[in-house]
């Protein structure tokens, strides 16, 4: 197992074209009162004014660490990027237009520690391009197994904290969208549980044209992720896809 800085926390942020919402990403970041991270910023080749907002704050604060893929490669390939190069045992991922409630990590570090848990999400409070709330809190349960998840996809990928010691290294598959999807069912495929606090630590953007808000491509997208990735069989694939849809449809708009 490689060796890692056991009491830092790698936050994976991939950005491509977030001008308008890194700051305050980052500034969400900065406000944690827990400050023992490092913020791995991995650029999909952005055409904006992201590359110069992330360098303004790494000339303030050492901790965040700023590179430029040679190509755009999607979110994957800049996640899969910096966790190559994360230093620490825990690994949080973070997306360039959400935010974190300032006691976010302070909070599942501590629950994580106490309990040896290797994974943790948390409740979500979705917001619209502006920061105005969308919903209120969205609950989330105490546990999800694998064959939770394969029915109701409850981690919003923002929220989670990994404990590389405990699940081992690992990486997103090479795909375009729904990786982090694919990922969780990856791990907890392997035996692992993933634990959920009930209190909405992440303000979770959903944009006009971004991919969360394309409810029809995720349909697709799982159904492509039941069939490809899990193997499986068309019946079970089929029963699973009916629980999803029906948690989407209660989810987005119920």
């Amino acid at each position: 197992m490689p060796a890692y800085d056991d009491g830092l926390v790698s936050i994976i942020t991939p950005v491509y074209n977030k001008e308008r919402y890194i700051a305050q990403t980052i500034d969400s970041v900065q406000a944690q009162t827990f400050g023992d991270w490092e913020l791995l910023l991995t650029d999909d080749c952005s055409t904006d004014r992201s590359a110069a907002i992330i360098a303004e704050y790494g000339e303030r604060d050492a901790r965040l660490r700023y590179t430029c893929l040679p190509r755009n490669g999607g979110a994957a390939a800049a996640r899969n990027e910096a966790l190559a190069r994360a230093k620490g045992r825990y690994v949080a991922f973070l997306d360039a237009d959400d935010l974190w409630q300032p006691e976010k990590l302070e909070k599942q570090l501590a629950l994580m520690r106490d309990k040896g848990y290797g994974f943790t999400y948390t409740a979500i409070e979705m917001i619209d391009e502006n920061g105005a709330p969308r919903t209120g809190k969205r609950p989330v349960p105490a546990r999800v197994d694998y064959r939770y998840l394969l029915a109701n996809t409850v981690i919003a990928c923002s929220s989670v904290v990994i404990d590389r010691a405990v699940i081992g290294d690992f990486r997103m598959p090479p795909v375009r969208k729904g990786q982090d999807f694919a990922t969780w069912l990856s791990i907890l495929r392997k035996g692992h549980r993933a634990y959920g606090i009930d209190e909405a630590l992440v303000r979770y953007r959903v944009a006009p044209g971004s991919i969360s808000s394309n409810k029809w491509a995720a349909l697709a997208r799982t159904w492509r992720i039941y069939r490809q990735q899990e193997q499986l069989s068309l019946f079970s694939a089929a029963w699973y896809f009916g629980w999803y849809t029906f948690h989407a449809v209660k989810k987005y708009w119920m």
